[in-house]
């Protein structure tokens, strides 16, 4: 099985954003990552994203506030930070907790600086196949990685495990865009391991530790997985169970080092096109 890491993939869409940059003037976009609470996935990925940005030569703020913190009290700090100038582009950490509204932080956000695709208006966008929307950055980095690794999509049976507007739904989207034949599927399908199994690509968004197998997989399959999960050790993993799948799959993206890398470089490029 040939691992597909993000690095490569990730160092691409670097020299890609360093030619946008160049266009700017000497501007330097800044991005703000909002989060409340403090879930080990979500610092997790504020690292890792503030890490890309600094690599990338990009400002990054983060904006952490404390889990009890009031729904109106979070949507005043919210609107001081979606208008601010100063502020090119926004990454929301979901989900919020229960008793904030997350729906009005979505109508709230301005979509130009809706870097990772959660307003209306982009959700829209990316339903219409319209490319003036952000897209969310963790569908459209499963996209760049088949593509960067030279993976066919046209024609091909996908099947994409979970449906969340963060990732599932979106990410279908852009595959059907791609001429793919998409399949989303759910806690409530049917025989979830046979459906799964008639997919060419495969893509893990369940949301939960290593839960596809080998039985999930077909043989020769390509299979992304977008899990980010802390198991019980302590330690980051994916939605798939990777050692299981190795004699099965062709190809597959490993958790860390995969998928998530690739994010935060859509995320950067995301950020310099708001600034454009």
């Amino acid at each position: 099985m040939i691992v597909l890491k993000g690095a490569e993939v990730s160092a691409r869409i670097k020299a890609e954003v360093q030619q946008m940059l160049e266009g700017l003037g000497g501007r330097i976009p800044r991005l703000a990552i909002v989060r409340v609470g403090e879930r080990p996935d979500d610092l997790s990925y504020e690292r890792g994203a503030m890490k890309k940005m600094e690599a990338f030569g990009l400002e990054a703020k983060s904006y952490g506030f404390p889990e009890t913190i009031s729904d109106a009290r979070f949507k005043e700090e919210f609107r001081k930070i979606n208008e601010d100038p100063e502020v090119t582009g926004i990454l929301l950490l979901k989900p919020l907790p229960k008793h904030i509204c997350e729906k009005d932080i979505e109508n709230m956000i301005d979509p130009k600086k809706d870097l990772d695709g959660i307003s209306p208006a982009n959700i829209a966008k990316v339903f219409a196949g319209d490319p003036s929307g952000f897209a969310p950055c963790t569908a459209e980095a499963v996209v760049e990685v088949l593509k960067a690794n030279e993976i066919p999509i046209a024609g091909k049976r996908a099947v994409i495990v979970g449906r969340s507007m963060v990732v599932g739904k979106p990410l279908a989207m852009l595959l059907i865009k791609e001429n793919a034949t998409v399949t989303i599927c759910h806690t409530k399908t049917v025989d979830l391991p046979g459906t799964c199994r008639n997919g060419e690509i495969l893509v893990a968004a369940a949301g939960r530790a290593k839960m596809l197998n080998e039985e999930y997989v077909s043989p020769g399959a390509v299979v992304i997985d977008v899990g980010i999960n802390v198991d019980n050790d302590g330690k980051l993993c994916g939605d798939v169970d990777f050692g299981s799948i190795e004699t099965q799959a062709a190809m597959a993206t490993p958790v860390p080092g995969g998928v998530g890398t690739v994010t935060t470089a859509v995320l950067a490029r995301h950020l310099v096109q708001a600034a454009g």
